[in-house]
Parts: C-alpha cells; sequence; structure tokens
C-alpha cells in the first residue's frame, strides 16, 4: 500500500512538473516563431530573457532520480532559480545605465554578476557534462591570473569589474552574438525539427529508408545511413539523431548478421554525418552563415559535394563489410510498407524543406524561411495526417522541444563566457601566431595542428556550440590557415563535428553503444575506421577548392577534382579493408596513392590518379581470371 501511494504521489509529481515547465517552454518557443515572423521586438528582453526561460525549464523539467541527493538536489535547484532570476532582474534594470558607458559596477552588482555566472556554468554541466564546466572554469581563471602566466598565455591584466560587465552587464560575453544567433534564426529551426517528430516524419523516413535498401547487401545498415542523412540535417545533435533513428535500425542491423560494434558504429557515424548535411547541416549553416558575412544558400551549395562523398563512401564501406562477413541478400523479416499515411508523412517532410528553400532563393531571412516551413508543416501535418490531431502528440512536442531549445541557449551562454575572455585577453590572436611559427608556412602542417584543436575542443559538445568555440576561440589562426573564409570554416566544422566520434570522448559512439549492447570504446573506434573519409575529406577541399560548388572554380576543375576524390577515397578503402590488411606492402601501396591524390598539387595528383586506375583494373583482372578459374 506504502508503495502504491509513493507511486501516486510520484506520478502527480511528474505531472505537476510538466504542467508548470509547460508553461516557460511555450513562453521560448513562441518567442522564437514570433521573432522569426516579425524581427526582433528587444533585444535585451530577447537574449536576457531566453536565458531566464531556459534556466526555468532546465531546472524544474528535470527530475534527480538519486534518492540519496534528492533533497540536496531540490536545495540546489531553488537556489539557482533565485539566483537566475534575481540575476536576470538586476540585468533589465541598470541595462540602459550599462550601455550608457557611464556607469560603474558597485559591489553589489559584482556578487549578482558572480551568482549569475556560477549559475550558467552549473546549467551547463548540468546539460553537457564536465567539458564545459572545465573550459569555463579555466576561461575565469586564466583572465584573473593570466598576467602571470609565460608565453604566449601573458595578457596585460583585466580586472573583476571589467572581467564581468564583458561577460553579463553586456552583448559581448553571455549574450553575445551567438546568443542573438540561437534566439532570433536557430530556435525556429528547433521548432521545425520537433513539429516534423510530433507529426511522426522520422519514423517515416527510418521506413522509407528500410524499404529502398531491404534488398541491398547490408540493407539495414545501409537504411541507417540514409535515414540519418535526411533526419540529420533537421536535428541539431549528433546525439539525438543516434537516439532518434537508433532505436530502430541498430536491432535491425544486428539481425541482418552485422556485430553489435559495427551496428553502432554505423550508427554513430551516419548521425554526426548529418550535421554536415545540406540543407540545414544541424543549424550550424546558419551560424556560420552569421559569423562570415557568406550567404546561407552559398554555404549550403558548397557543403553538398563533400557531404555526399562522406555519405557514399560510408555505403560504400558498409556494402565491402557486408561481402566480407558473406551477409545474406534477402528482404527484411518484418516487411517494410509504406502505407498511404506514410507518404503523406514524407510530404509533410519535403514540401516544407522546398518552401525553406524557395523562401531562402527569393532573398528573405533565414528565420522567415524558417517561420514558413514550421506553419507549413503544421498546416500539412494537420490536414494530411489524422494522428497529428490529438492532442498528445503536440504536448510531447512542447516539452521536448522547449527542452532542446533550452539546452542550445544554456549551452550557448557558457560559450558567452568563453568567447568574452578571448576578446578580453586576446589569447586567440597569440595562438594564431604559434601556429604559424610551428608549421612554418606549411599548410599541411597548419591544417593538422587546426585539426587536432577542433578535435580537442570540440569533445563533449553538440555541433552549433563545438563550432563557436573552435571559431570564436581560434579565429585569427583560422584567417592564417591561407584558405579563403568558406574553406576555412568547413575544415573547421568538419572536425567539430567528427569530435562527436573521436576517442576518448565520442558522444554519438557512447549513445549508440547501449542500443547495441556493445563497448563504448570499441565502438569510437569502430567509428573511426567507418568513417576515415570524414578525417580526409576537409584536407581535400582545402588542397581542391573547386570541391566546394558555388565558389567561382571552373566546371572542369570540380569535375577534376570529384574525379580524383572518389579514386583517393577508393584507395584508403582498399587500404583498411580486412583482405589489403593481410597484405601490408599492397595496404601502404593504397594508402600512400589515396593520401598523394589528396595532398599533392595537380601533377602529382595526376599520377597518383593514373596508378590508382591502372591498380584497379588489375584488381579487377585478377577477380576475374579467378572466378573463371574456379577459384574465387
Amino acid at each position: 500500500m506504502a508503495e502504491t501511494l509513493a507511486g501516486q504521489r510520484s506520478g502527480l509529481m511528474d505531472r505537476g512538473r510538466h504542467i508548470v515547465v509547460g508553461l516557460p517552454c511555450f513562453l521560448l518557443l513562441a518567442t522564437a516563431v514570433y521573432i522569426a515572423a516579425f524581427g526582433v521586438f528587444d533585444e535585451v528582453i530577447q537574449r536576457v530573457g531566453a536565458l531566464l526561460l531556459a534556466g526555468l525549464i532546465l531546472l524544474i523539467g528535470t527530475n534527480n532520480e538519486e534518492t540519496i541527493w534528492r533533497k540536496a538536489d531540490l536545495v540546489m535547484r531553488a537556489v539557482m532559480l533565485l539566483g537566475l532570476c534575481l540575476s536576470a532582474v538586476w540585468f533589465f534594470r541598470i541595462s540602459e545605465e550599462v550601455e550608457s558607458g557611464l556607469y560603474f559596477l558597485n559591489e553589489a552588482d559584482v556578487i549578482v554578476a558572480w551568482v549569475a555566472i556560477a549559475v550558467v556554468v552549473e546549467l551547463a554541466r548540468r546539460t553537457v557534462g564536465n567539458a564545459m564546466v572545465i573550459v569555463c572554469i579555466l576561461c575565469l581563471l586564466y583572465a584573473t591570473y593570466g598576467e602571470s602566466l609565460p608565453w604566449i598565455f601573458q595578457h596585460a591584466g583585466v580586472s573583476s569589474e571589467e572581467l564581468l560587465q564583458t561577460l553579463w552587464y553586456s552583448f559581448d560575453g553571455i549574450f553575445g552574438r551567438p546568443m542573438a544567433a540561437v534566439t532570433s534564426t536557430i530556435l525556429i529551426f528547433i521548432v521545425f525539427g520537433g513539429v516534423l517528430e510530433a507529426i511522426g516524419v522520422d519514423r517515416s523516413i527510418v521506413r522509407l529508408a528500410l524499404m529502398a535498401t531491404a534488398r541491398l547487401r547490408g540493407g539495414p545498415a545501409q537504411a541507417a545511413v540514409i535515414a540519418s542523412a535526411l533526419f540529420g540535417t533537421i536535428s541539431g545533435s549528433a546525439v539525438a539523431n543516434v537516439v532518434g533513428t537508433g532505436v530502430v535500425t541498430i536491432p535491425l542491423i544486428r539481425r541482418y548478421g552485422f556485430s553489435a560494434k559495427f551496428a553502432a558504429a554505423v550508427e554513430a557515424g551516419a548521425s554526426t554525418g548529418g550535421q554536415i548535411m545540406p540543407p540545414i547541416m544541424g543549424a550550424v549553416a546558419f551560424i556560420m552563415a552569421d559569423i562570415t558575412g557568406i550567404s546561407y544558400l552559398t554555404i549550403c551549395l558548397a557543403a553538398l559535394i563533400p557531404a555526399l562523398f562522406y555519405f557514399g563512401n560510408l555505403l560504400a564501406v558498409i556494402y565491402t563489410e557486408a561481402g566480407k562477413i558473406q551477409v545474406e541478400q534477402k528482404a527484411l523479416e518484418d516487411k517494410q510498407v509504406m502505407d498511404a499515411t506514410e507518404w503523406r508523412k514524407l510530404f509533410v517532410f519535403v514540401a516544407p524543406l522546398s518552401i525553406i528553400v524557395v523562401t531562402l532563393l527569393q532573398g528573405a531571412s533565414a528565420a522567415l524561411a524558417g517561420f514558413w516551413g514550421v506553419l507549413a508543416s503544421t498546416l500539412l501535418g494537420f490536414a494530411l495526417v489524422p494522428e497529428s490531431r490529438r492532442l498528445e502528440p503536440w504536448l510531447r512536442f512542447l516539452r521536448q522541444t522547449g527542452r532542446i531549445a533550452a539546452l542550445l541557449v544554456a549551452i550557448v551562454a557558457a560559450v558567452g563566457i568563453v568567447i568574452g575572455v578571448m576578446n578580453l585577453t586576446g589569447l586567440g590572436i597569440r595562438f594564431a601566431s604559434v601556429v604559424q611559427t610551428l608549421s612554418q608556412g606549411s599548410l599541411l602542417l597548419s591544417l593538422l595542428l587546426m585539426a587536432i584543436a577542433c578535435l580537442v575542443l570540440g569533445m563533449g559538445m553538440p555541433t552549433v556550440p563545438a563550432y563557436l568555440v573552435i571559431v570564436l576561440v581560434m579565429g585569427p589562426a583560422v584567417q592564417k590557415l591561407g584558405l579563403s573564409t568558406l574553406q576555412a570554416h568547413l575544415f573547421v566544422v568538419y572536425f567539430g563535428v567528427l569530435s562527436a566520434i573521436t576517442p576518448p570522448v565520442a558522444l554519438a559512439a557512447f549513445a549508440a553503444a547501449p542500443i547495441a549492447g556493445a563497448n563504448p570504446i570499441k565502438v569510437s573506434v569502430e567509428t573511426v575506421r567507418l568513417c576515415v573519409s570524414g578525417f580526409l575529406i576537409p584536407f581535400a577541399f582545402a588542397y581542391k577548392p573547386a570541391l566546394l560548388l558555388g565558389t567561382g572554380q571552373p566546371l572542369w576543375e570540380t569535375v577534376w577534382a570529384v574525379v580524383a576524390l572518389a579514386l583517393a577515397l577508393l584507395m584508403i578503402d582498399f587500404a583498411i579493408a580486412g583482405s589489403a590488411r593481410k597484405n601490408v606492402p599492397r595496404a601502404l601501396l593504397y594508402a600512400a596513392l589515396g593520401l598523394a591524390i589528396i595532398f599533392t598539387s595537380n601533377l602529382i595528383t595526376l599520377a597518383a590518379c593514373g596508378l590508382a586506375v591502372l591498380l584497379i583494373g588489375w584488381t579487377l583482372w585478377q577477380g576475374y581470371r579467378n572466378r573463371n578459374s574456379g577459384f574465387a
């Protein structure tokens, strides 16, 4: 009886919490829709209000299941809520005076600012773990004591008042440009993705992919790649993509005969790739457009060929792996049949996406295009999908999408601490000079150093904040790579995204491992092996800018660059295939040819491509002769 009453009380508390958190969720999402449709009404309310609502959602809407710490956690949440509300009200009260430039912080202002920063850091810990907390604390310590450090780390000194005025009482820190971009542009696409999920489009995409690949070798694994490419582009998180599609695809991949490790690795690699797939690219394209001044459509067009190579190579690797383990070509046991409702759901996905692209082509802002996408998907969902007329999926949409939006706002607020410190101390400029010195003018060494830094800084963070941290910490170094702005920023995006599958953190691999029942570290290593092309493609478009469409390169150069990259990735795939690993000299030859095609000038690239074609022809001839001789 006591257990029953406890369960009833817990259920009532959960329902009560859902009701209470529903209001800030609604306000945050409604504000995003209003701003997208009509523009920003007040910068202070937009940015500070978004952080306040995000804090309310995250602190009220989650539950600590650890009974030992439950009461302490509740007290902690109450203190944080009080501190956040006080800090927001305080900001509103003195914002006009601070903006005038004639206001000097008093002791109360300093205390309130430190409370606000502490709340932001704790929110980051609760959302993305300790990695972001460590970065924020190191930045705060660096700003405070950096004048005593040696070498490039020494700065001129920053007073406590100057630090707090930048981080909290200005639009240069926590409420800087990234917060403005998120609240004015990105949140509307979070809403768009949430609406599609409420209508059930994500499940229809998976079913379509499964139906299309049912009779292909390695069908479910191929389906995971296609579904993640489609759904991942509207998802701002590789982890969310893994969870959304992986619960369906991973068990099917295993049932088809693949190992648990391989099934999880395929889903992790495909979901991560969704973040680089146009037209939305997990919302990072909008941030890049805001930072670089390059049009959103130019960015999407440029990103298209590299993204297609990423997914095409992953499909080819899966096909090869399926042949190695002699997976039987057969239809899935669970027949995937698309009924009329499923096709209507796919129309609800395709039509709004087309409206977004057309609206952008007409010169409208990305936010307005997102608004029309949300409106179209909602109306089409109600008109064409009967189950979307029920209240339950929309209540779930309100809670889940509101929480995703709140997570993004909280993370970007923490990123603002890093940005503010970098702007105050000028560390990025000094880091750029060191990179230039170490590389001694070598583009390859500069790119390698930048790639390593991106992988390290991006670990443990979703795509948008990872890109922001990397670009805004190392912006000067990025500009000195000797590449165009578009090349340099896409290079950073790729390695920021790939940090989600790079050990030891590898969030996407760690999310896929429990679904498959596999070891997370082994899954992350396997994912890197399957997605090795992703680590090479950024170097390819750095050396061969014609791979980026819309950058003014002649068509023949683009065709040549595409052919060369296809041959290079084919050689790399041969090098890491099981049969090649048994013959080390042959594997080394394949790898050398692939790398030579990517990292060298056109003349050497041409010679390496010629040798690659000869090797492929010889390999095919050997296989044909063996089959005719009865040895296959």
